[in-house]
């Protein structure tokens, strides 16, 4: 089982950036391909990136595409989240994810993922 921490939420005027960390706890993060989601109020629950165990492999959400870029520290159990050129309809709680099935591949649906962190609000100001 893995526990997961985000911090690195705020406010930020559009066409800022921020960056969202994930802290895992366990010796095995490496094991977990992580994704990143998003919640705004009164909608669904979207996928926004994911990268796989070793990093390789990544994928994106076509609304964050060329803005946002997903990576990981597997010696520091930790997964990032950088955020650029920020908009509005950016805004909203941020999630992150594991999944511990021994694939290389990423998903892209939140129900593929065993573990959930707290969130961490993001809010872009126009």
């Amino acid at each position: 089982q893995v526990q997961l921490v985000e911090s690195g939420g705020g406010l930020v005027q559009a066409g800022g950036s921020l960056r969202l960390s994930c802290a895992a706890s366990g010796r095995t993060f490496s094991s977990y391909a992580m994704g990143w989601f998003r919640q705004a109020p009164g909608k669904e629950r979207e996928f926004v990136a994911a990268i796989s165990r070793s990093g390789r492999v990544t994928s994106y959400a076509d609304a964050v595409k060329g803005r946002f870029t997903i990576s990981r520290d597997n010696a520091k159990n930790t997964v990032y989240l950088q955020m650029n050129s920020l908009k509005a309809e950016d805004t909203g709680a941020y999630y992150c994810a594991a999944d511990p099935k021994p694939t290389t591949a990423v998903f892209t649906s939140g129900s593929l993922y065993d573990y959930w962190g707290q969130g961490t609000q993001v809010t872009v100001s126009s």
